[in-house]
């Protein structure tokens, strides 16, 4: 059996164990576009900030390839697909790799800029290792830094950036960070403690140009004409799911443009999978396919492809979007949907606010089904809450009770007999 993996991140370094688990003859082929051992991506931010150094990233030793008989090719990307000759094509090489099975466990690129001046040689992604370690060495050469985009991402490295010494400008197109994991009371609780901590943030703003100096970058030109100083810019605008290779049609993707892949991992093309975030999945909470960027959930997407490539038939339940954040004071945890509609009455929500505390939490119910919830400050309850959620189960009674510190939760689910 010729097995091939695209991608060592979390997703596709799991498969691998799940597949040798399995079958320990059959031949693996992994493909990495970095050159570095498998790391921990969600560190990278830690990476940037000084807090760690890049050898404690390492999420499996050096050995690792020999250990699980892997052939690596490192430092090279997918060039395209041959679905009918059931081949890839390296970048730069051209070489064909042959494979009875694939995963495709990419990950996801940084989401670009067409505006002028975004190839100047001091504007950032902050995606890999190699960029945290770019930007680092540019860091000792600058005082003042934007960050654009007001994402955890775009949070995380403007933290880091002023950890270094830096004076750091954010510069956000919605009115308050986090739009896609917090509701606007939160947004702007999170605004209020970022201003506190001397970071300019910037709300409601579109960039017009990066405009340099002699090959440099030396200021960030707005659409209202105001022009911010700075010699080093990070864009965190997002991702996408890093397909690139493959051409329209060959297989299916989703609204999210990544795979689109069934309760087995499986692509539409039969005997080809993939995980992580490259993989649209069913959102437990929303019912849809989409692509939910979690490290714990790129991690079971990854073993249960393995097991299904090597013959054992396992089932994904779904994902859950979750996210736990600290930051500058307040503990941030966040899972499904948060920002529903104000006049969608299909859903009844709950809030309880404590301005001393800096605490605001918030549950949003479908029905008798927890499908959301928001909180900053006290999480104590927050691995319940979303146990519940994962598992679907129905809340009856005083709901508003799921938001008294230590509660017992059981108190609120029906038994049946």
């Amino acid at each position: 059996m010729e097995y091939l993996i695209i991608g060592n991140g979390i997703a596709g370094v799991s498969a691998v164990e799940a597949i040798r688990r399995l079958d320990q003859q059959g031949n693996i082929t992994l493909i990495a576009d970095e050159d570095h051992p498998p790391y921990c991506r969600p560190m990278i931010s830690n990476l940037l900030a000084g807090s760690i150094v890049a050898d404690r990233m390492d999420i499996r030793p050096s050995s690792f390839y020999d250990d699980f008989l892997i052939n690596p090719i490192v430092g090279n990307r997918v060039e395209s697909i041959d679905l009918s000759k059931r081949k890839v094509t390296i970048a730069h090489t051209g070489d064909a790799i042959y494979f009875d099975r694939l995963l495709i466990a990419t990950g996801a690129d940084p989401r670009m800029l067409d505006i002028p001046g975004f190839q100047l040689p001091e504007v950032y992604c902050l995606r890999s290792q190699t960029h945290a370690q770019s930007i680092i060495a540019a860091a000792e050469l600058s005082e003042r830094a934007v960050v654009v985009g007001g994402g955890l991402v775009g949070l995380k490295a403007a933290h880091a950036l002023q950890t270094r010494g830096l004076q750091v400008t954010m510069l956000i197109r919605s009115e308050h960070p986090l739009t896609m994991q917090v509701d606007a009371s939160a947004g702007q609780m999170i605004l209020e403690r970022l201003r506190h901590n001397g970071l300019q943030v910037l709300v409601g703003t579109e960039i017009a140009a990066f405009k340099g100096q002699h090959g440099s970058l030396k200021s960030i030109s707005l659409a209202d004409g105001m022009e911010i100083p700075a010699t080093l810019a990070v864009i965190a605008k997002g991702v996408v799911p890093a397909c690139g290779f493959i051409s329209p049609g060959q297989i299916d993707l989703g609204k999210g443009r990544g795979i689109v892949v069934d309760e087995h991992q499986e692509s539409s093309v039969p005997r080809i999978y993939a995980a992580g975030d490259a993989a649209e999945t069913m959102d437990i909470v929303r019912k849809t396919k989409r692509v939910n960027a979690i490290w714990p959930e790129a991690v079971h997407q990854g073993i249960v492809a393995g097991l299904n490539m090597a013959g054992r038939q396992v089932a994904y339940k779904g994902s859950l979007s979750r996210n736990v954040m600290r930051f500058y004071g307040l503990d941030v945890m966040t899972a499904g949907l948060v920002d529903t509609p104000f006049d969608d009455l299909r859903y009844e929500v709950i809030t309880s606010v404590d301005e001393r505390k800096s605490k605001y939490h918030k549950l949003v119910f479908c029905g008798s089904q927890l499908v959301g919830m928001l909180l900053i400050n006290d999480l104590e309850q927050g691995g319940v809450l979303m146990s519940l959620m994962r598992r679907g189960l129905p809340v009856q009674g005083q709901k508003e009770r799921l938001l008294e510190s230590g509660f017992q939760v059981g108190k609120l689910i029906p038994v049946h007999p």
